[in-house]
């Protein structure tokens, strides 16, 4: 498929997508949820389809989708990391956690390991206070991280 094919099924995509979401008061959220769930990010083709079918700017769609870290802007690895760094895990050792992932994965927060195998990013409260540090793994909350269960959960991303 070539770039401009690639964009034209990004934009006939995005239009499916704007369309079942369009009716609801306050769509834009939802849409870009939903092209984040259809792509795995929110690709630059899909602003314009949005922008015009909402009436908005390219760049006001762009700064929402800037805003909020949880849109990214680039495909994430086949596992997506989710390490938290809200106050709860900070205090029970969250900086130690994301010390050694980064080390051991070679990459730091918004980035994605060379062989694409995991993406790994800062999460502000995943709602697991009393068993911090917590983690998510594609989707998947993990409580009570310790050095044991780092060395696991690297092994398995990177299987």
């Amino acid at each position: 498929m070539t770039v401009q094919g690639a964009g034209t099924e990004i934009a006939t995509r995005t239009a499916s997508i704007v369309q079942e979401f369009q009716a609801l008061e306050g769509p834009l959220l939802p849409i870009l949820h939903g092209i984040q769930e259809e792509f795995g990010y929110v690709p630059q083709e899909a602003l314009p389809v949005i922008a015009s079918a909402l009436n908005l700017s390219r760049a006001e769609v762009h700064g929402v989708v800037s805003f909020y870290h949880d849109f990214r802007r680039e495909p994430a690895g086949r596992h997506v990391l989710k390490l938290c760094q809200a106050e709860s895990c900070q205090a029970m050792g969250s900086d130690a956690v994301a010390a050694r992932i980064k080390q051991l994965l070679g990459i730091d927060f918004h980035e994605t390991t060379a062989d694409g195998a995991v993406t790994l990013e800062p999460v502000y409260c995943l709602g697991l206070c009393a068993c911090s540090p917590s983690a998510m793994l594609d989707g998947e909350v993990i409580g009570r991280l310790d050095a044991e269960r780092i060395d696991e959960i690297v092994a398995e991303v990177r299987s």
